[in-house]
């Protein structure tokens, strides 16, 4: 993500803050706390929601989307927004972001993004490539082959990706490979072009939660637990008696199939606990790594744990 507007750049732009970083790092009770605040001062604030597990209804604890008690009366947007039927990929929720933004600062109110999913924000922010629609034929063609021939081929059809890509990387490489098949010209040409992104449009203001990763594994086996403590089972097994197409981001959601094992017999709930609980520290790791490298150097970044304090977003105070 590239720097747009920062703190300081004032201008007629509208505000829009950002609380990011990894799970259970406390964004949410920041942008809480800010949000209320806010409103303290006769200011209009909503949080709107940055999260791709938070943004579907069925995943209500197991995404650890904030209960009406901790919401403190505060509007929250996006939150449950999609039924796990429909997948909700970068340039949906990209959109509808956008409309809630127009509207809070149509009114002159105060949009506060809060979440993990740094694909979500860069493409909110940057925008997106317009790469035209895949032919079926060729995106079945690629879908089929073996990872190690996928990569061969994109050696060869579009070696600048190739070389950027992990050979392990299925995903990636089916996306370049059907891509460069499609349209005849590789990914980046199609980046280069990207649209929709409103980083010049708005002030904006970003934080980083990246506390101590000893502190935030800690907090991540907590949470796993009380999540199984309070319902996520009962979560898992209506899920799974919607019979969904299991390459749904739903039911790929982590804690689905840690728990989708312990509700079949396959292991204990010793052992779902586990596992869910090192599941969530390794995506905690990933998102860790990501804002770290991905983010501009220019967003301040915050290390120390249970952080509360909103005075770096003052100016939004003042404006």
């Amino acid at each position: 993500m590239s720097k747009r507007n920062s703190p300081d750049m004032g201008g007629a732009a509208p505000p829009l803050a950002l609380i990011a970083g990894p799970t259970a790092s406390g964004k949410t009770d920041l942008a809480i706390r800010l949000a209320l605040a806010l409103q303290d001062t006769g200011k209009t604030a909503a949080i709107i929601n940055a999260d791709s597990a938070q943004v579907y209804r069925d995943l209500r604890i197991l995404s650890a989307r904030p209960s009406p008690e901790e919401m403190q009366g505060v509007d929250h947007r996006l939150f449950g927004a999609w039924d796990g039927a429909a997948a909700c990929s970068a340039a949906d929720w990209a959109q509808a972001a956008r409309r809630e933004i127009a509207q809070l600062h149509a009114t002159g109110g105060v949009p506060i993004l809060a979440g993990g999913t740094g694909l979500y924000l860069r493409t909110l922010l940057e925008g997106i490539a317009p790469v035209p629609e895949i032919d079926p034929a060729i995106r079945y063609e690629v879908r089929v082959l073996p990872t190690p021939d996928a990569y061969a081929a994109l050696g060869l059809e579009d070696p600048g990706r190739a070389a950027l890509l992990d050979p392990g990387d299925s995903a990636r490489i089916a996306r370049a490979l059907e891509v460069v098949r499609s349209t005849g010209k590789p990914l980046a040409h199609w980046q280069e072009r990207k649209e929709g992104g409103i980083a010049r449009a708005v002030a904006l203001h970003p934080l980083l939660l990246l506390p101590p990763r000893d502190w935030l594994y800690e907090r991540c086996d907590r949470r796993f637990e009380a999540m199984l403590d309070g319902g996520a089972a009962e979560e898992v097994r209506q899920l799974l008696d919607r019979r969904l197409d299991p390459d749904l981001p739903v039911m790929r959601a982590i804690g689905v199939r840690e728990i989708t094992g312990w509700i079949r017999g396959e292991w204990s709930r010793e052992e779902a606990l586990a596992q869910g609980a090192q599941a969530t520290r390794n995506y905690a790791k990933r998102q860790y790594t990501w804002f770290r490298g991905q983010s501009p150097v220019e967003w301040k970044r915050i290390e120390t744990p249970n952080f509360s304090d909103i005075s770096y977003f003052e100016i939004l105070f003042q404006s």
